[in-house]
């Protein structure tokens, strides 16, 4: 029997003592926090007992799911033979190179070189910096400038955050002026008016892109970052072809092109990396975590093509080297887990499940739009949103603050289903071993939900 936990105190401790990420500090002194306290599979049960399918994946993370023996024991053996030691210079250890190579043979192309660190942020960070450090190295210092993507999410680092395009996370905060410049992300539920049809929006995105470049000039650009599929930013699924003529922009323009598989990487799209199994493109960046170790240790990889990599390690005239790095890069027992990690993803044949199940997800949630606040209902495989509107027939998003977004928390909540809700965004990606009757459980829950909250506002379900 698992142990009996006193709910009632560490809800006190945790008010009175943890500072969350991404707090709501009046609604959260007012509510307090969920004590989450053991997982198996695909469910959680809190402090107090009470179970809950996850339907958020941890955040993203959760990929092969939960009490994964054979991930604890690959931790427990690196710990006892060396959980870290410097990965600086000239420094490795075994699980680190191993890692490296596995990883080296998974990605498209020639991204054959693996910089380490422990979260999606670093990563990002890592890759900015390394696109700064490859112009100015091979005699380009004027290129400086990124391009990101409107409501994009790259991290929480002060760089990274910079990056990050949704304005609801920029209150409060400043931003190092005049390096990052942003571009409409791509959200087809949302075209501009006049457009007609996906095709047009794609060449509409595309000139938007170009005409950015020749603003800025494209001796002063860097590099583009973008997400295969938007995470945080609403689940966005970009046009057919888009990431394509992206990146064939960015190569015109020696712009480095960034792909940010953070939430993509290690299955969650049905392929280990979607840039180019999924969306055709072989980037000169990918970065990855989250999904590499299923959240079991924290660790993320920055993973180079062979041209950045050639120019990175050229001699620079001023003697210096590239003095970048964290305590954690390499770390040996993180490494570990990540490769037992892919291991399981290979010998389950998770990705092919998710290639067969996640349709299946993304067709069942289809049935929401019966209610009327549903406004769209979108995503690929194992990531997925619901868009809540205010009207429907006008895409209208509830006012700032409305009540129906802690509302549809609390109702899946209670009824034993933990959603991630982003303003007017419900998102899931839950582990991806999940079978059509878990699948058909969270749509479920999700369904009657919508239902009780309809109500409550006056029966604007429809049947």
């Amino acid at each position: 029997m698992p142990e009996v936990l006193d709910d009632a105190r560490l809800r006190e401790a945790d008010l009175r003592h943890c500072l969350h990420p991404w707090t709501d500090f009046p609604e959260w002194k007012q509510t307090g926090s969920t004590i989450i306290a053991r997982a198996e599979g695909a469910n959680v049960w809190d402090a107090a007992g009470r179970r809950y399918i996850d339907a958020m994946g941890g955040l993203w993370f959760a990929n092969v799911g939960y009490g994964r023996k054979e991930l604890v024991d690959a931790a427990a053996r690196q710990l006892s033979l060396l959980p870290q030691y410097s990965y600086f210079t000239d420094f490795g250890n075994p699980p680190a190179t191993e890692l490296a190579a596995v990883i080296a043979k998974l990605t498209p192309g020639d991204l054959d070189h693996v910089f380490y660190s422990s979260s999606g942020s670093t990563a990002n960070d890592t890759a900015i910096r390394i696109a700064h450090y490859y112009f100015d190295t091979i005699g380009k210092p004027s290129k400086r400038y990124v391009i990101s993507r409107k409501n994009a999410y790259h991290g929480s680092t002060y760089l990274t955050a910079a990056l990050s395009g949704k304005e609801g996370d920029r209150s409060g905060f400043k931003f190092p002026p005049g390096l990052v410049h942003h571009v409409s992300d791509a959200n087809c539920y949302r075209m501009p008016e006049g457009i007609q049809d996906e095709g047009e929006y794609c060449d509409y995105l595309v000139d938007e892109f170009e005409t950015k470049i020749r603003s800025l000039g494209a001796g002063n650009i860097a590099c583009f970052i973008a997400e295969p599929v938007m995470g945080a930013g609403g689940v966005l699924v970009a046009p057919e072809g888009y990431h394509r003529l992206m990146k064939n922009v960015c190569s015109e323009n020696d712009i480095l092109y960034i792909s940010d598989e953070v939430v993509t990487g290690f299955g969650r799209l049905g392929h280990f990396f979607a840039s180019h199994d999924r969306f055709d493109i072989v980037p000169d960046m990918i970065v990855v975590a989250k999904g590499i170790t299923s959240g079991y240790i924290p660790l993320a990889a920055t993973i180079v093509s062979e041209k950045v990599y050639e120019g990175l390690s050229r001699p620079r005239k001023d003697g210096g080297i590239f003095s970048h790095g964290f305590t954690y890069s390499g770390h040996a027992a993180a490494c570990a887990v990540a490769l037992e990690n892919i291991n399981i993803i290979e010998r389950e044949a998770i990705c092919e499940k998710v290639r067969k199940t996640g349709p299946y997800l993304i067709e069942k949630l289809q049935q929401l739009r019966r209610h009327e606040v549903v406004g769209d209902v979108r995503g690929s495989h194992f990531m997925a949103c619901v868009e809540l509107v205010a009207d429907r027939e006008r895409k209208t998003p509830f006012p700032a603050h409305a009540p129906i977004r802690g509302e549809v928390e609390r109702e899946t909540q209670a009824r034993g289903l933990i959603v991630r809700m982003i303003g007017d965004l419900c998102v899931l990606s839950p582990a991806l071993t999940l079978d059509h009757d878990q699948i058909d459980e969270i749509v479920g829950i999700l369904d009657a939900s919508l239902d009780a909250v309809c109500r409550r506002a006056g029966g604007s379900a429809q049947d």
